[in-house]
């Protein structure tokens, strides 16, 4: 019996289980997503699969292309409540362009958003995926808005940075808990109330309590009977003894002389009587707490009557990141087949064409280094080629390295004749 009722209930959350929004980016994307119209300089979406790949078309997300620009763009879809269910967002995120500073994060609205008119002020439900800026701020974002208030998790979540794509999974469930994964796994989970302030805390400090004036919380105090040494006082500076009065010192002139003073070695400091245990010390005050007054249990946190549209509301300093593989469910299991199926392939195989461009590229700049030198090692030989400063041709060069020995110019055969007849002479 329990078998059976198992298998029933397996087959029933298997029926029931709900896409309500995805897009892979096939067929007219254009006629599903709308750009906000909120301002006139807002930068513009591209299809593209980027640089690198796995497959050319099924690998196209939305992809920003202009540098220092806000983006707004929204895709609506049936409105729908979580009320009982899992929620699971899930989108991928390629920051090709190596982002410094943008946002990287889907929001979704209720069903009556304006999306001609969508901007950063626009009222949403939750707000979830990676924001980068510069080496401080690499995390990602799970906000929940509750009661017209905007609340960041407590927790810190840390994004992927690099140039490849990411997969961005958000689970929320019907008891309170959620659930986020990168890349299909888990990064950070644990209780709504807990890790976001939802709620005013459980407890407050009695405003009635004061700690006793005679409460003594010092563990240590100074020792009485402890008293400083008479030769404890000595000037931390003194006259250098070594310091002798110039010859040429006036002191009508000069002044008085004064010899340069240096650090004193015989000084000991600020005297400070030794520290003894405290016979009175009661240990730190704790400031009794009470029940809070104004904290209302809500097990309902997770829950929102009226999803209706995802929109992709950011601003980005370098563009170029792509935003694929959007899919807003009830079905866990749907989502991580969705994982295996879309994301996984694009993983791995774009991984393969940038290694093979990386290689290509070292390549050709080995190629063109080599090219550059031997340039340069034919214009040392030209150079070596032309007479030296002492008027040296090569071929007297080569003469030299042949052992023969060159001599300064002779005089005239005339003039050497002169010079041994004037010798004789003497």
């Amino acid at each position: 019996m329990n078998l059976t009722f198992c298998i029933v209930s397996a087959l029933i959350s298997l029926c029931s289980a709900t896409v309500y929004f995805q897009d892979q980016f096939d067929g007219d994307w254009a006629e599903r997503w709308v750009n906000s119209e909120h301002k006139d300089d807002l930068g513009k979406f591209k299809l593209s699969a980027g640089k690198f790949y796995n497959d050319p078309e099924k690998d196209k997300g939305l992809q920003t292309s202009q540098d220092a620009k806000f983006y707004a763009i929204s895709s609506k879809f049936d409105s729908f409540s979580n009320e009982g269910k899992d929620l699971v967002i899930q989108f991928s995120v390629k920051h090709e362009q190596k982002i410094d500073c943008g946002g990287g994060y889907v929001k979704v609205f209720p069903g009556d958003l304006d999306q001609s008119d969508m901007h950063g002020d626009s009222p949403y439900n939750i707000m979830f995926g990676p924001d980068i800026c510069g080496p401080g701020t690499k995390k990602v974002h799970v906000i929940f808005s509750y009661k017209g208030k905007n609340l960041l998790t407590k927790k810190d979540i840390r994004c992927k940075d690099d140039e490849f794509t990411h997969l961005y999974t958000l689970i929320v469930r019907p008891d309170n808990t959620y659930e986020v994964r990168i890349d299909n796994k888990e990064v950070q989970k644990g209780n709504l109330e807990e890790d976001w302030d939802f709620l005013p805390p459980k407890k407050i400090k009695d405003p009635e309590a004061k700690k006793p004036e005679d409460w003594d919380d010092n563990a240590m105090i100074d020792d009485p009977e402890d008293t400083k040494p008479e030769d404890w006082e000595k000037p931390e500076f003194i006259p250098d003894p070594d310091a002798v009065k110039p010859d040429d010192w006036d002191d009508e002139m000069d002044g008085e002389w004064e010899p340069a003073t240096i650090n004193n070695p015989e000084y000991k400091g600020e005297w400070k009587p030794k520290q003894i245990d405290n016979p009175n010390y009661k240990g730190e005050w704790v400031h009794p707490m009470i029940d809070n007054p104004e904290y209302e249990a809500d097990d309902t946190l997770y829950l929102y009557k009226d999803f209706g549209v995802l929109g992709l509301d950011l601003w980005q300093v370098k563009s170029g990141t792509i935003f694929d593989n959007f899919l807003i469910t009830d079905d866990v299991k749907e989502a991580e087949k969705q994982a295996n199926d879309l994301w996984k392939p694009t993983k791995e195989g774009e991984k393969k064409m940038k290694d093979k461009q990386d290689e290509e590229e070292r390549k050709k700049r080995e190629e063109e280094e080599k090219k550059r030198k031997e340039e340069e090692g034919d214009d040392e030989d030209e150079e070596g080629e032309e007479d030296d400063e002492f008027g040296l041709s090569p071929e007297d060069l080569e003469g030299l390295e042949e052992g023969e020995d060159l001599e300064a110019d002779e005089p005239p055969e005339g003039d050497a004749d002169e010079e041994t007849q004037a010798k004789d002479e003497l």
